[in-house]
């Protein structure tokens, strides 16, 4: 499929989730504006180095998506908005009674109320555009809960709760407004704590991935970057022009139960 002439937004895109869903938006066409809180050489020099992979426009766009303003500032920036993928997100475990406050309140300021302000923004660039597509990175637990996981998991929930909310408002309008729910993906930050979680359970890296890790995950294969960016992009095409309003879960059956 293409999608050339379309303009992307992804929010926390400077790697993991975010980048692959980039590079697979880049690779249909698309011009693509990749966003994070920093704004360093390395950012700007990731843009450029997906724009010549893949020979469309690329941009970086710094935005602290703990802050409103700049959650819509980084809409208006980008000119336009035909496909918006929220995706930044942060965690932090602890049980409820030691939650801290503080992560309480990024957590939801990240994972849940940057993608009111960035929704709000693009709804009616894509309306006047007269096509859109909304594709909220949510997660497993969104679909279901785990403990010590207070904020991501009313998050989850809650952007799962505002994408079916937005998808009805824009039922009659060429946009669809969906939900990715990944389970455990293979990112470098995952890949980079099962060593340390190996020391600490005194088990193989096999055995912690197996065990601890997937220990939810049916299938006991992570998810990769990769098939949640093809997903994203089946999500922009003319086949899935009836899918709105839906949790998609990509987790190896794990709320199969």
């Amino acid at each position: 499929m293409s999608l050339n002439g379309k303009t992307a937004v992804v929010t926390g895109s400077n790697s993991g989730i975010g980048l692959g869903v980039a590079h697979a938006l880049a690779g249909a066409g698309a011009k693509v504006v990749l966003n994070s809180f920093t704004d360093r050489e390395e950012d700007h020099q990731l843009a450029r180095d997906m724009a010549e992979k893949h020979g469309t426009d690329v941009r970086y766009i710094q935005g602290d998506m703990s802050k409103p303003a700049e959650c819509r500032a980084l809409i208006e920036k980008a000119g336009a908005c035909d496909i918006l993928v929220n995706n930044a997100g942060i965690q932090h475990v602890a049980p409820v009674e030691d939650f801290p406050a503080e992560k309480w309140d990024a957590i939801i300021a990240i994972n849940l109320s940057a993608s009111f302000h960035t929704i709000a923004t693009a709804v009616p660039m894509m309306r006047e555009a007269g096509w859109g597509r909304v594709i909220n990175i949510a997660s497993a637990h969104g679909l279901r809960a785990s403990p010590y996981k207070a904020a991501y998991v009313a998050a989850k929930h809650g952007i799962v709760g505002l994408m079916k909310t937005v998808a009805l408002e824009t039922a009659k309008d060429p946009i669809t407004v969906n939900a990715i729910c990944p389970g455990y993906v293979l990112t470098p930050l995952v890949e980079a704590q099962i060593p340390d979680t190996a020391k600490e359970y005194d088990m193989s890296e096999d055995e912690v991935v197996e065990k601890v890790i997937l220990a939810k995950q049916p299938s006991k294969e992570f998810a990769t970057v990769e098939q949640i960016g093809g997903l994203a992009l089946f999500l922009c095409s003319d086949a899935a022009e009836q899918i709105t309003g839906q949790p998609i879960a990509v987790d190896g059956g794990w709320t199969a139960a």
